[in-house]
């Protein structure tokens, strides 16, 4: 039989506040930062450094002296719960659990919002089990500096066992409590960009989403190309010594790490990317993902159980599928349209693409064969491909070393083929980074068929933003002079780009991530780096029965 795992008090606490916050952060181990959370832990730091020594509850009576102790971890098996005590007071044969929040006293008729008189209550309960007397509870809040009584009567120990047995039945279940409606809990949510409250409510009553989304971390991914280079760590910065020039940049600056062909990197900086949830990736010279390695976690079970079930029922996986398709189609048409430079014939060309274009749209959109499906991408990416040549500027000679007629993906026969595989690959590490994060395993896809480490999933959701940030990114580098014909090399059929080229686009990739948009499903406006993490959470909501629809991006 397995061993029944203890709740801890503070999850109680979320709980009472939101149900579907405790779940995602309980049962399914999700997190994230944000300034309140960092004042939280401020707030506990001190206590933590301080630990002393509970007395046994023999030992605490009547004529024992007053004591105060500090960071005492107890549970109680009765309960299920487990509990880290910020400060535990005795005086008189009674003990008092005293709890830290941030912030100031709220002005409330009990001096406390519920979830942290419940919180306090829990505590009370395992010092009681543990043999103790507890008359009371106490907060105390760190900005006001002021102390709270909690009175530990029935109604609130009643309270804090239906929260007990609600968190617990839940996780029992596996059922996730739905999302609270446009409630005034959610702007200031950690985990509002996880949770999704309003994108999963929006197919519910229609009502339209508030721009819940945290802003974009501060850190950014670091790419490191140079051969020879070695990256270690020094205090809380990153090191980077290459041969002719060294470079530091700041942990906290960094969200991903990736390498490019012979760079070396020391295990303790590995070990502390890791620890700080910053995946590391490695890459080949010419920029192929080779892996990458990030820290393992408790991440949304269910969400995995769920693809699983899913990736084995031929019918629901071509039903994504064909969404994902027509997607990709529909932004391949949107690319074209917007960025249409001219040629001869151009505006009769021009309409006759987009009209075939929008007839494989539909038709991808009505398809439920795997095969068939194929053939409708394979059609589209000619007519696209064909014509890409007409979305570069005037002045940028597509013909030489830049000449392009068609995609050749192995090996890429001129630049712009180098450019659009290096492209894709960075694609590929961006989305099986973000798969994982959002529970997912990016190996077993709904189109793409499975194939030892091929992250099949990952090349799923990639279709849709292939023309859209790849192939954008691209365009950008050329558009811009950001790259020339010199910045290429070629050895017998294949072309590979030189350092230069690569970092060039590199550039126009994260300038093309940090780019904002407005979501056309639900009208806010977001970065596409944060697009890719809602569309991925978005996915996971669908496959949970949560929405009744995989949501595409797809721009006007």
């Amino acid at each position: 039989m397995s061993e029944r795992a203890l709740i801890p008090v503070r999850m109680l606490n979320e709980w009472t506040y939101c149900p579907r916050l405790a779940y995602l952060e309980w049962v399914d181990g999700e997190w994230a930062s944000s300034a309140d959370t960092a004042d939280g832990s401020r707030a506990h730091r001190a206590v933590d450094r301080s630990r002393g020594r509970l007395p046994e509850p023999e030992d605490v009576d009547a004529a024992a002296p007053p004591f105060k102790t500090r960071a005492v971890s107890l549970s109680s098996e009765r309960l299920g719960i487990i509990a880290k005590l910020d400060v535990i007071e005795g005086a008189g044969g009674v003990v008092t659990p005293v709890d830290f929040k941030r912030g100031r006293r709220p002005h409330t008729p009990r001096g406390a919002y519920e979830p942290e008189r419940v919180q306090v209550c829990a505590q009370a309960m395992i010092l009681e089990d543990a043999g103790y007397r507890v008359d009371e509870g106490a907060l105390w809040f760190t900005k006001s500096r002021e102390r709270v009584r909690v009175v530990l009567d029935d109604e609130l120990r009643e309270r804090t066992t239906e929260a007990i047995e609600g968190l617990r039945a839940a996780a029992d279940r596996r059922q996730r409590p739905p999302p609270l409606e446009d409630s005034p809990k959610c702007p200031r949510c950690s985990l509002a960009g996880i949770c999704l409250p309003d994108e999963v409510n929006f197919f519910r009553n229609v009502l339209e989403p508030r721009p819940l989304n945290p802003a974009d971390d501060t850190a950014l991914p670091l790419h490191i190309q140079t051969p020879g280079a070695r990256v270690r760590k020094r205090g809380g910065r990153l090191l980077i010594e290459a041969e002719e020039t060294n470079y530091s940049v700041a942990l906290e600056d960094v969200s991903e790490v990736a390498l490019y062909g012979p760079v070396a990197v020391t295990t303790p900086t590995v070990a502390e990317l890791l620890r700080r949830g910053s995946p590391v990736s490695w890459h080949s010279s010419g920029g192929w993902f080779l892996g990458h390695a990030r820290s393992p976690a408790k991440r949304a079970l269910d969400t995995r159980i769920a693809q699983f079930r899913v990736a084995d029922d031929p019918r629901a996986s071509i039903l994504i599928a064909a969404g994902l398709v027509a997607a990709k189609v529909k932004n391949q048409r949107t690319i074209l349209r917007r960025n249409w430079k001219g040629a001869e014939g151009s505006a009769a060309t021009r309409e006759a693409v987009l009209r075939r274009l929008g007839r494989l749209v539909e038709k991808a959109q009505q398809e439920r064969e795997a095969a068939q499906l194929l053939g409708i991408e394979g059609e589209a990416a000619s007519l696209y491909f064909r014509h890409f040549r007409y979305l570069v500027a005037p002045r940028v000679t597509m013909s030489g070393e830049f000449a392009f007629e068609r995609r050749a993906r192995r090996p890429p026969s001129d630049p712009v083929n180098a450019m659009l595989s290096f492209a894709y690959a960075l694609a590929t590490r961006t989305f099986t980074v973000a798969l994982e994060i959002a529970g997912f395993d990016p190996l077993l896809g709904f189109y793409h068929r499975p194939r030892p480490g091929r992250p099949a999933l990952a090349l799923d959701m990639m279709e849709p933003f292939r023309p859209i940030l790849c192939d954008s990114a691209v365009l950008m580098a050329l558009n811009n002079g950001e790259v020339v014909e010199n910045n290429f090399v070629y050895n017998g059929g294949a072309c590979s780009m030189k350092p230069v080229a690569r970092r060039a686009l590199i550039g126009s990739w994260e300038r093309r991530l940090d780019q904002e948009t407005v979501h056309p499903v639900f009208g806010y406006r977001i970065s596409m780096r944060r697009v890719i993490a809602v569309q991925c959470r978005l996915l996971a909501r669908h496959l949970l029965g949560e929405i009744p629809e995989v949501v595409h991006y797809t721009p006007r």
